[in-house]
């Protein structure tokens, strides 16, 4: 492991480890942040899922076409940890074949690993996104939000937020909040009563769409890791 990804490790387990009374209500600080500017930060993002992904990258950004029989393309970034706040900012490109872009989504995964994760999907076409949590099991929708302008269309920047904190004191003790954000815009929010549930803990990017995403293209850029604040 590089000393870098050792020194980010380190600071999600140390973090994560304090006794912090109602910790889903506290500030959020960033420990990673990553412009994709050059070869070596665009080699930080790892495939995580998807069966057939391409990626190309330049100008600070990373494009990613998904390929035959994948529903969608997955890329992990180094910060792993129960208690997180993933951004990123992700275009749907007019590369992607007309027929395709009506249903294509970006998105974010936390506590993602063994087949579960939570997912923030925004569709750029239909305005609409979805708080969802995923398990072997099955897929339960947390949150639905139709007609929300705040969503951009082709080619345009849709600056994604999740965050994920548990709830460590009172009666919701062991709850996950779940809050979504577009640009600083809360456009969702959800309470899971089994976070237990998910016990994976990488923080994604992901883009594709229900089905089939063949042909899907889109960008990555601008990627930043949060955890709650110990002060």
């Amino acid at each position: 492991m590089k000393p870098a990804y050792r020194a980010i490790f380190a600071a999600v387990l140390a973090l994560s480890a304090l006794a912090l009374p109602a910790l889903a209500q506290a500030q959020m600080i960033g420990i990673y942040r990553n412009d994709l500017s050059s070869l070596a930060q665009r080699s930080q993002l790892v495939k995580l899922a998807g069966r057939s992904c391409a990626r190309t990258g330049a100008k600070g950004v990373v494009r990613v076409t998904v390929g035959k029989k994948t529903e969608a393309c997955a890329y992990r970034t180094p910060v792993v940890g129960r208690d997180l706040e993933i951004v990123a900012t992700e275009r749907l490109l007019s590369g992607t074949p007309a027929a395709l872009q009506r249903k294509a989504y970006l998105g974010l995964e936390l506590r993602a690993g063994g087949g579960a994760k939570y997912q923030l999907l925004a569709f750029p076409l239909q305005q609409k996104l979805q708080l969802v949590k995923v398990t072997p099991e099955r897929t339960k929708y947390l949150a639905i939000v139709k007609g929300e302008p705040a969503v951009k269309g082709v080619n345009k920047a849709n600056a994604l937020r999740l965050r994920a904190v548990n709830v460590t004191s009172g009666p919701e003790q062991g709850d996950a909040k779940l809050e979504a954000f577009l640009g600083s815009k809360k456009v969702a929010e959800a309470t899971d009563e089994s976070a237990g549930d998910l016990q994976g803990r990488a923080s994604a990017i992901v883009v594709g769409a229900p089905g089939n995403a063949n042909g899907l293209i889109a960008s990555l850029d601008d990627i930043v890791i949060r955890l709650p604040s110990p002060f």
